[in-house]
This record gives C-alpha cells, structure tokens and sequence, in this order.
C-alpha cells in the first residue's frame, strides 16, 4: 500500500463524520502537502473497490465515505446533512418477501430532523 492511500485509509477509519474527498483532501493536505485531490480520488475508488472503506451517495449531494465496515444504513438530516449510522435488521428479507427476488446487496438512506435542527427550527417558528 502506498503511503498515500495509507494516509487516506487512516483518515477515514480515524473519523466519525462521514468525510467528503475533498475534507479528506484537505486533512490529508496538513500531513502530506504534497498531495493532489486526483490522488485522494483515485486512492478513495480504489478503497471502495476492495471493500476496505465505503461510499456513502447522496443525490445532489459529494459521495461521503464511511469508516464503518460492517453492514448498516444511514439516516440523514434533511436540513443540514448530519449523517448517522442505523442498524436495522430484516431489511433484505423484506424485500426478498415483498418481491420474490434475491438481492446482492441494498443501500438506505433515511431523511429525518436531527435533534440541533429540531431546536433551530422550534426557535425560528416562535
């Protein structure tokens, strides 16, 4: 492995918030300021490929990327993006019952209010 895809493989696994390429570029910039943004693409494509790291796709929205390896969905705040890790179980046999057919895989992405724009929104409707 290369010391940049090493460098972008540690800064995915190190956060919790679902980094863009271009967040992981500009912390990757502090400690490699060598580094091109096509580097960070290509090193991220190619984590996603092997399974080492995911991609979160959001419609309208950067592709986010996912530190957390094993299978769960994602709910995201509507208002400001926040996104948060769900697990749900029985997803793909629902879908299995519902259609008949064999799934390779799903995503889900929920939408929700999170708690901080809840409060935003309560204050702003007084």
């Amino acid at each position: 492995m290369t010391k940049q895809k090493r460098l972008i493989l540690d800064l995915v696994e190190s956060s919790h918030e679902h980094p863009t390429a271009e967040e992981i570029f500009f912390r990757a910039r502090q400690q490699m300021p060598s580094i091109a943004l096509g580097t960070v693409y290509r090193n991220l494509n190619s984590l996603v490929e092997n399974g080492m790291v995911r991609r979160i796709t959001i419609p309208g929205e950067p592709d986010r990327f996912d530190n957390t390896r094993s299978y769960h969905d994602h709910m995201i705040c509507s208002c400001c993006g926040a996104i948060k890790d769900v697990y749900i179980c029985g997803i793909e046999e629902a879908i299995k019952s519902a259609t008949g057919d064999e799934i390779s895989s799903y995503e889900l992405n929920a939408y929700y209010l999170c708690e901080k724009c809840k409060k935003v929104s309560a204050v702003t409707a007084i």
